[in-house]
């Protein structure tokens, strides 16, 4: 059934995920405190005093059951979540709204709303959790007619294959509601992106996701076993099978073609036994270079630790409460069958010999109990900052950040590094001034490479805060790709990122996928102007 939550239209999740006005007033004291400026939060809108354009479209009478021109539907799906598209909402502005939202609640009624929509020639935005944060959900300037397709009513797990361990899933199904349908089993999928509450997996096969884990099995990639999704020519798809050598897979054609080539409907996922061992620790260095080495090292080890985040002086700070000197690195490890006081026995002794700095009774172990573990200290309070994220306590109090994200190899990564906190520095004194701050954490760690995430904020004048975000974004991308990074390691490419990618794929690579964007969506209806212009 479709979920009944409401949606929040100025915040990631639902109107429940908001944050209290109290929460509201304690960031604009925070802010003012550090600019010396006061600023107030400001006023949420109501829906009902928004300013909306008429639907530009007539819903046929055989799809009103599922397919509504709704004000609230219009508002809530006008935005994904990103700071810029939240404090458009914050202030009213909805300047291109969809015309209609579908909520289809089986194939058939897809197949009827997608059909409606390329006979008509309607562009057609595919909608999951709405967290993305590359305007990857909004109608593109030029439509004249837009339908959004939420997949919220596909939202159940169909069936479990216990001698394989997969299960068959409905694309809309969100984060917590696939963990609670798996618990009873003794399964979970152990996918957990930061967007883990408001998103969903058709969303996060869509957009090649990332999980919090860090090492080993990391993107939504690693556990898809097979996909069927819907195009405007037809269904594809593929056949469950644990690996193959038969050519170029189909499912790769799926991964990360963020709604550009059809609706995802259903994915065989591979699935994994609830863990119940676990074992934590904090290593503190001295230094950043020190901190990183020990961080390959480790990773070169083939030891698989689901965590192993390395935070820089700046974010261990932020985030864990630490002396702005010292950089952090958490290493966990996790297993449903296995004790794993030797793996972090291993990974610590790794860690010491780089310099890194801590006591065994620092080193936390859970027995078959699975007691919790990184729930104190420096790892328990980068834990509560990871997790308690919220994207709009403090938009629109003139405190302006964003985070960007890569991928690069090891051997270029300490030139990488140098390079884009000098020249993303740069951009932020030019435009924030001296109140700025960028910083940098390891999300993922590969054996050949790192993908550092960088977060960044600064004073900014209110008004002003579209024309600052792209001077900083536009050094930003420029310098990932200059240097040999990644556009993005998991935020996906949408409109923001695309001329990155263009530059970051081969040329006759663009002309393949244009062919089968053309093949599979002839009439160019799909989210166009994510990934590529198809024309």
């Amino acid at each position: 059934m479709t979920d009944q939550r409401t949606r929040s239209f100025w915040t990631w999740g639902f109107t429940e995920d908001e944050p209290s006005d109290s929460q509201r007033q304690e960031a604009a004291r925070h802010i003012s405190e550090q600019t010396g400026k006061e600023v107030l939060p400001p006023p949420i809108p109501a829906i009902a005093d928004i300013n909306l354009r008429k639907p530009r479209l007539s819903i046929p009478a055989g799809l009103t059951d599922w397919v509504s021109s709704d004000k609230h539907e219009r508002v809530v799906h006008t935005y994904g979540g990103h700071i810029l598209e939240l404090l458009k909402a914050l202030r009213g502005q909805f300047d291109n709204p969809p015309d209609a939202v579908a909520h289809p609640k089986t194939e058939e009624q897809l197949e009827r709303t997608l059909a409606w929509c390329d006979a008509k020639g309607y562009t057609t935005i595919p909608y999951g959790g709405g967290t993305t944060v590359v305007d990857g959900v909004s109608v593109p300037a030029g439509s004249e007619g837009a339908v959004t397709i939420d997949t919220d009513g596909l939202n159940s797990i169909l069936e479990i294959d216990d001698v394989s361990r997969a299960a068959r899933m409905q694309a809309g199904i969100f984060g917590p509601d696939m963990e609670n349908q798996l618990r009873p089993h003794g399964y979970t999928l152990r996918h957990f992106p930061q967007s883990f509450p408001w998103s969903t997996l058709g969303g996060w096969i869509a957009t090649r996701s990332g999980g919090h884990y860090a090492t080993n099995h990391t993107h939504i990639d690693d556990f898809v076993e097979s996909t069927r999704m819907l195009t405007p020519a037809g269904w594809m798809e593929s056949r469950r099978l644990p690996g193959s050598g038969a050519g170029p897979s189909p499912d790769r054609m799926v991964l990360g073609s963020e709604g550009t080539l059809g609706i995802i409907t259903e994915a065989w996922m591979r699935l994994q036994k609830r863990p119940v061992y676990r074992a934590t620790a904090g290593v503190v260095f001295s230094s950043w270079q020190a901190g990183y080495e020990a961080t390959r090292a480790i990773a070169q080890a083939k030891l698989w630790p689901a965590n192993l985040r390395l935070l820089d002086p700046v974010e261990s700070a932020r985030a864990a409460g630490m002396d702005g000197k010292s950089t952090l690195l958490i290493i966990g490890f996790e297993s449903a069958d296995v004790p794993q006081d030797a793996y972090i026995g291993h990974a610590v002794a790794i860690a010491r010999d780089h310099g890194g700095q801590i006591e065994n009774s620092d080193i936390l172990i859970s027995d078959a109990q699975g007691k919790s573990t990184g729930r104190e200290g420096a790892v328990g309070a980068w834990r509560d900052a990871f997790i308690g994220v919220n994207a709009g306590v403090s938009n629109g109090l003139g405190m302006l950040s964003d985070t960007f994200e890569t991928a690069v190899t090891w051997d270029k990564w300490p030139e990488f590094d140098a390079s884009v906190r000098r020249e993303v520095g740069t951009a932020l004194k030019d435009v924030l001034g001296p109140g700025s701050s960028l910083s940098c954490r390891f999300t993922h760690v590969y054996v050949d490479g790192p993908a550092p995430y960088y977060t960044w904020s600064g004073p900014v004048a209110i008004g002003t805060e579209a024309q600052a975000w792209q001077h900083i974004k536009n050094a930003a991308s420029n310098a990932l790709v200059a240097h040999g990074g990644t556009i993005t390691h998991h935020h996906a490419v949408g409109r923001m990122h695309a001329p990155g990618w263009q530059i970051q794929q081969p040329d006759l690579f663009q002309e393949a996928l244009k062919a089968a964007k053309k093949r599979l969506d002839p009439n160019g209806i799909l989210n166009p102007g994510v990934l590529f212009d198809p024309d």
